[in-house]
């Protein structure tokens, strides 16, 4: 599978989650919280800094 295609099942299948109800009242709780809503964002960051380390290692540096 390709890395696009493999993205774009992850981005729908996170879309899909997002939009169950039980999911929806998390969000809301947390965002309601301050300190969760720290956690949350730093969390995240933290991810896509992975997800961007992960997809230098699999695709590697071709620059021209």
């Amino acid at each position: 599978m390709s890395a696009i295609r493999l993205a774009a099942t992850v981005v729908g299948a996170a879309v899909t989650l997002t939009r169950h109800p039980v999911v929806q009242a998390g969000i809301l709780a947390v965002a309601s919280n301050p300190k969760a809503r720290e956690t949350a964002v730093n969390v995240t960051r933290l991810a896509a800094y992975n997800a961007g380390v992960v997809a230098r290692h699999l695709v590697g540096r071709r620059l021209p």
